[in-house]
């Protein structure tokens, strides 16, 4: 009678499609060399801004990896719920327009490492995480792991946002804009949907 229970499991947790398999093995690859990036670079960075930033979304990511790693193991609902990231709203600020500066290039040497190339890698990787989680979620056959997956593109787009702002704060990611004529065009270049569509009948 176990035996065959521990069968029926083994079925149930076989009940998977070969691009979710091979999609989620990816993912999860990514997630740990995002989390390993974090854990290799933190020792360059001295800003203790940027080091909270990066410590308060190293614990986030975690948690969310291991319930999905569960999810994922058991093709069940995680012992845990997915959570929310929430970033500190008073960083919420941004300058746009460009100001002059050194053109970039690549560094010869890793004692160069500093914030702005640290929190380029990162913003980077999570806003790929961002799209790989999206494109994951659309090829999950078991509905709870996909929940969870989908769930998470959010959190990513935010801590990649999170990021973004203290970027551009300290002048790393700076934000062009257009002119005010070209603005306003683009802004009122579409005009909202009225009525129903006239379809012919055959």
């Amino acid at each position: 009678m176990q035996n065959q229970q521990m069968n029926q499991n083994q079925n149930q947790n076989m009940n998977r499609g070969g691009h979710e398999l091979l999609d989620m093995h990816e993912l999860l690859s990514c997630t740990i060399g995002i989390l390993d990036q974090m854990v290799m670079f933190k020792p360059m960075v001295q800003d203790q801004e940027f080091l909270s930033i990066m410590d308060r979304q190293y614990n986030f990511i975690s948690s969310q990896y291991n319930l999905t790693v569960e999810c994922f193991t058991t093709g069940s609902k995680p012992s845990q719920d997915t959570s929310k990231y929430m970033m500190k709203e008073s960083a919420n600020q941004i300058k746009y327009g460009l100001t002059s500066s050194q053109p970039d290039k690549p560094i010869q040497s890793s004692n160069q490492m500093k914030e702005a190339q640290i929190s380029g890698l990162l913003v980077g990787a999570l806003k790929s995480a961002a799209t790989h989680m999206t494109m994951t979620a659309n090829e999950v056959t078991n509905p709870v792991l996909r929940r969870v997956v989908a769930s998470q593109v959010e959190n990513y787009i935010e801590m990649a946002y999170e990021v973004f702002l203290y970027q551009n704060k300290h002048g790393y990611y700076q934000v062009a804009q257009l002119d005010n004529s070209d603005g306003q065009q683009m802004l009122h270049a579409y005009a909202p949907t009225t009525g129903q569509p006239q379809i012919p009948i055959q």
